[in-house]
């Protein structure tokens, strides 16, 4: 196997295991926080400002694992 094909398969599967986490941990985070406006309208605001870190925050994960695949791949 050459070294390059060996580098691609690197990147493929570290982004791809890396986007899984965060992809059903934002499905999870804005369910949940729609249930919650659903529930209390009132508290939208809150809720959606919380929620908002928490996909700041969740996005950030899979940026790194793209940024390592990158690195994987061109070093």
């Amino acid at each position: 196997m050459d070294i390059e094909v060996a580098k691609t398969l690197g990147m493929a599967l570290v982004v791809g295991l890396g986007v899984i986490g965060p992809g059903i941990g934002l499905g999870i985070l804005v369910g949940r926080a729609l249930e919650a406006i659903g529930r209390n309208p009132e508290a939208s605001g809150k809720i959606q400002t919380t929620m908002f870190i928490g996909i700041a925050v969740t996005d950030a994960l899979a940026i790194f694992a793209l940024v390592i695949g990158f690195i994987i791949k061109f070093t």
